[in-house]
């Protein structure tokens, strides 16, 4: 017996109110954007500058232990994680604790390294402090600008790939679905002022590819239904082929989520930014695939008359592998 989270086979109108679900959408990313500039996000360390200082002791590392000792010393954002390494000693335990810069100041001062040692040893004498190493705010600037040329460059990357796949509409519709993801997932990152890092723009790049495997698998079908079926409405076609692709996307999406669930509640304070990125980023992602990428596809047409020379522009490399 095989497992079904969906019938077999639906018949669902997704364009019966798809003035008001692109709307919703719009509203949403509007309301991110105005959030972004009024609240602004959370940036971690690595956007905004500190000291790494890495630990070594021969007993097993307590990071709630550690960061109570620290707590006191009122630092703002420290990010304390253990080190696993298969070469380490079995007495060698090793953490690595990130304090961001403090206001007005270059980086963290010397003095407040020497308090967090001393703290520190309070709770393990045998510690010991075999490197320091500070961010400063000129190496955080450039983080900042590469991960932003990151984001971009993935973005039309697929607006390239997507547009010699299928056709320009289909592309434009991709990158707007890419688009209403990103912005969304920064936009619930300054509500909850969730530390924003590098681990982040790694998720929001996974969420990328995430949402265009979801959009180009419906696109893929579209397009063999507007082959198949040349007399009915584009609606129709689009609501077809979502229909068609349905238990396969809940199914990913699902089975997804239950591993990122499980991570978020397990894995530790380290990942649970990432892991709450990714969960955001699957949920719109699914979302887009069919409320905004299909709804621009319908708001743009497409090339219907395939009998014509020209049939096949845009889709001459149709046939090459994803």
């Amino acid at each position: 017996m095989r497992l079904r989270l969906v019938p077999k086979e639906t018949a669902y109108d997704f364009f019966r109110y798809w003035r008001v679900t692109f709307g919703a959408s719009i509203l949403a990313m509007i309301a991110s954007i105005l959030v972004f500039f009024v609240i602004g996000l959370n940036f971690g360390i690595d956007f905004r500058g500190g000291t790494t200082i890495r630990t070594e002791s021969t007993q097993a590392v307590d990071v709630g232990a550690y960061r109570d000792a620290i707590a006191p010393l009122g630092l703002g954002d420290v990010t304390i994680t253990e080190v696993f390494d298969p070469t380490f000693a079995a007495d060698e335990n090793v953490a690595m604790v990130r304090i961001q810069a403090q206001e007005g100041q270059e980086s963290v001062s010397p003095e407040t390294v020497l308090a967090v040692e001393e703290a520190l040893q309070t709770v393990d004498s045998s510690i010991t402090f075999p490197s320091v190493e500070s961010v400063g705010p000129k190496v955080s600037g450039e983080l900042v600008q590469t991960a932003i040329i990151a984001v971009l460059m993935a973005i039309g990357a697929v607006l390239i790939y997507i547009w010699l796949r299928f056709e320009w509409q289909f592309s434009l519709g991709a990158v707007a679905a890419l688009v209403h993801d990103i912005v969304l997932t920064i936009g619930i990152f300054s509500i909850l002022q969730i530390r924003f890092d590098l681990a982040i723009i790694a998720a929001l790049l996974t969420i990328v590819g995430y949402s265009l495997n979801d959009t180009v698998v419906v696109f893929d079908r579209v397009r063999e239904n507007l082959r198949k079926y040349k007399k009915k409405d584009l609606k129709e076609v689009l609501s077809l082929s979502i229909n068609e692709t349905l238990s396969r996307t809940v199914m990913t999406s699902v089975t997804t989520l239950l591993a990122l669930i499980s991570l978020y509640m397990l894995g530790g304070d380290v990942i649970r930014g990432f892991v709450f990125a990714m969960i955001w980023g699957v949920i719109v992602g699914t979302y887009s695939s069919v409320f905004v990428a299909s709804a621009i596809l319908l708001f743009l047409g497409v090339k219907r008359d395939w009998s014509k020379p020209d049939a096949d522009a845009g889709t001459q490399f149709g046939s090459a592998d994803a």
